[in-house]
């Protein structure tokens, strides 16, 4: 509850809309930004910046400002937006101050009148003529004989119905009490070891900045004891599970990779073997392996799992690979059946969409051990699904599985070795910080024969240019992918799949076989279409996201996107690897809304086909997003410290925290029982302690 001076119901309610329902949720809501309101900038200062961008596309049309002056006229116009403008001047010159909507102004502003004011300006064409005006945003009226006293203002993240100055009043009303909610726990080794003062002086200096630097080192104390926090509850997982042991030893014997690479026929590249490597070092191990593999699209990662699997075999234990939907699932069993067989490995596949017949004669196989290897969906952590010896779990697409789900499949035996596999590149930031408790694994290599994929972006007025393209491939003996991001026309705004399909049968491809498959169809209409894609039946395909991963058909390659600017980088570059699979030069051709301005952002996929490089830059543009993979409570709204941009400053906290567990691993020292504390009050803490 909110018992704090100046919140009443109504505001507790607005304050509620920002997750902050306490006063401990209030201190751990930190300025976003901050505005250097110090010194006021003369008005022809304002002037000549404003008529120097004016005309200039690089340049912002507006610039923050901020100027004490005095009101030379008033005008008011009641239209449908009110409208209060003023003539403003200083000793230096004169602008036009505007209060766009702010009918509560009317009459309050007089001629003479001294006022402190901050807005954008920026400079106009009125009548011939280029002026310069100031959209006020905030404004305070000046006695005549006091001198403006300026000073660092807080920016706190707002609503549209609670403003940052109205949190920012709160803060500084209850400073004394939300203090109390603030105290240090790291140790006295660590504040020594990076000379922090007491966490309580940034805390407020945060609030209350009186320099920039000094905000500056403020917010380095808080963001490092964030990170601290994640960086430490990794570590004792981590610790934990090396403690705990409990896996099965599976050893390779010698010449187990050359005989690998032999049967399945393929020369895996550098970085297959020394993943594999990797890989089976940790299976040798009597604590289970905990490991994330990823890899750009068509690295290989099917081929090093299926390393893992064999693996397996020869030490006579079972694997599960669980994925999120039944057509990847289903590409892994028609993929990995065969590259299995000269092994003698039973490969068994468990669906929802599956007869009751069939699941029980599959579950009947997992209980016996006749079945070496099952690919399933969420079928196989239903209860009534055992294995009878179960060492590996492979689990694809790991971050589309719920925390409750991926740790189901690893119920199904005591400690399995566990192999998390993801399509989507990390970066190196992200997957430090968000799987700080799984080692790493990249493949970074391509294998031989993979033809990069030709990128183009254009403008929805020249779609038709797009479908010509596909046309002339069908022609050639090519097919073609179009990805619509809706399924029916009920989603405002966005392509509809099911309306492209009528336009591309009716209007754009009558003579062409165009067919249609999306998330909410049966399983079997689904893995019908797909097949007859497959076998060459289907020369465009017209589909939503459902073809993002895992769909192999090398004959495809055409992929166009429509709605582009619906999507992230890094999931165009996922839907981009559809085609390329084959030995044809392949193409994807991006598009936007006329009138979006995000071509520059798009462009990026036409610059490269790296899909580490796509997701930096993805990161920077989406922002991280919600940190351990789950829903963080508290006022914070998230982190104060960013995955990016304070990315030195998280390996920093991180080398101290694995020191610390290493010398400590029970946290059992009296100057670390205040650690064990923050990590059942912190959330992010808590969710990275079950996040894998």
């Amino acid at each position: 509850m909110l018992d704090l001076r100046g919140v009443g119901p109504e505001l507790a309610r607005r304050l509620g809309a920002l997750d902050i329902r306490t006063p401990r949720d209030l201190a751990a809501t930190y300025p976003r930004d901050y505005k250097d309101w110090r010194r006021p900038a003369p008005i022809a200062e304002i002037v000549r910046g404003a008529l120097a961008r004016y005309g200039r596309p690089q340049e912002p049309e507006s610039s923050e400002e901020i100027t004490v002056a005095r009101i030379v006229r008033v005008n008011e116009f009641r239209a449908r937006i009110p409208i209060v403008s003023a003539d403003v001047e200083d000793a230096t010159g004169k602008l036009k101050a505007t209060w766009f909507g702010r009918h509560r102004f009317a009459g309050r502003l007089h001629p003479g009148d001294r006022i402190f004011i901050y807005g954008r300006a920026q400079a106009k064409r009125t009548r011939g003529a280029v002026g310069v005006e100031l959209n006020v945003l905030q404004h305070r009226s000046l006695a005549e004989d006091e001198e403006y006293e300026g000073a660092i203002v807080p920016v706190y993240r707002a609503t549209k119905d609670l403003s940052s100055r109205t949190i920012a009043t709160i803060v500084e009303r209850n400073l004394g009490a939300l203090e109390t909610f603030v105290r240090d726990v790291l140790p006295p080794a660590l504040l020594k070891k990076h000379r922090f003062g007491p966490l309580r002086q940034a805390w407020r200096e945060l609030h209350r900045p009186t320099t920039p630097e000094g905000a500056a080192a403020a917010r380095e104390r808080v963001v490092y004891e964030e990170f601290f926090g994640i960086a430490l509850a990794a570590a004792l997982k981590r610790a934990r599970r090396i403690a705990e042991g409990g896996a099965l030893r599976l050893e390779a014997p010698p010449g187990l990779l050359d005989e690998f690479e032999r049967e399945v026929g393929l020369r895996l590249t550098g970085a297959q073997r020394r993943v594999i490597e990797q890989l089976w070092n940790d299976m040798a191990r009597p604590a289970a392996m905990n490991r994330l593999l990823q890899g750009d699209v068509g690295s290989g990662k099917t081929l090093v799992a299926a390393a893992a699997i064999v693996l397996a075999a020869r030490n006579g234990v079972q694997s599960a690979l669980m994925a999120p939907t039944e057509i990847l699932a289903a590409q892994h069993a028609h993929k990995l059946a065969p590259l299995l067989l000269p092994f003698g490995i039973r490969v068994d596949a468990l669906f929802g969409s599956l007869g009751a017949r069939d699941r029980e004669r599959t579950r009947a196989r997992l209980a016996s051990g006749e079945c070496d290897l099952a690919i399933g969906t969420h079928a196989l952590i239903v209860e009534g699904v055992e294995f009878a010896n179960l060492g590996l779990a492979v689990i694809d697409e790991q971050h589309r599985f719920g925390v409750a789900q991926r740790a189901a499949l690893r119920s199904k035996s005591r400690a399995p070795h566990t192999l998390h596999m993801t399509a989507t590149p990390i970066p190196r930031t992200l997957a430090q910080t968000k799987y700080a408790d799984l080692d790493l694994s990249v493949i970074d290599e391509m294998p031989p024969g993979r033809t990069p994929v030709e990128t183009y972006v254009l403008r929805e007025s020249r779609k038709s240019l797009a479908y010509d393209f596909v046309r002339k491939h069908v022609a050639r003996g090519r097919q073609a992918f179009v990805v619509a991001p809706a399924i029916d026309e009920s989603e405002a705004a966005l392509t509809s799949a099911i309306a492209e399909l009528d336009v591309l049968r009716r209007d754009v491809f009558p003579d062409l076989r165009v067919a249609l498959v999306h998330g909410r169809m049966p399983w079997r209409e689904k893995e019908a279409v797909m097949e007859r894609f497959v076998r060459g039946e289907v020369d465009v395909l017209t589909a939503t996201t459902v073809v993002e991963v895992g769909v192999d058909i090398p004959n495809a390659s055409v992929m166009v996107i429509l709605d582009a600017h619906r999507y992230g980088l890094a999931q165009l570059h996922q839907l981009r690897g559809r085609v390329g699979r084959g030995a044809a030069r392949s193409y994807c051709l991006v598009i936007s809304p006329d009138e979006q301005g995000d071509v520059e952002r798009l462009q990026v996929l036409a610059e490269t086909n790296d899909g580490f490089k796509i997701a930096e830059e993805d990161l920077r543009l989406r922002g991280e997003g919600e940190f351990a993979g789950t829903l963080q409570a508290g006022g914070s709204g998230g982190l104060l410290g960013s995955v990016v941009g304070d990315f030195a400053l998280y390996m920093r906290a991180k080398a101290d925290a694995d020191a610390l567990v290493g010398a400590d691993p029970n946290l059992a020292r009296p100057e670390h029982r205040a650690l064990r504390e923050i990590l059942d009050e912190e959330a992010t803490a808590r969710a990275m302690l079950v996040s894998s």
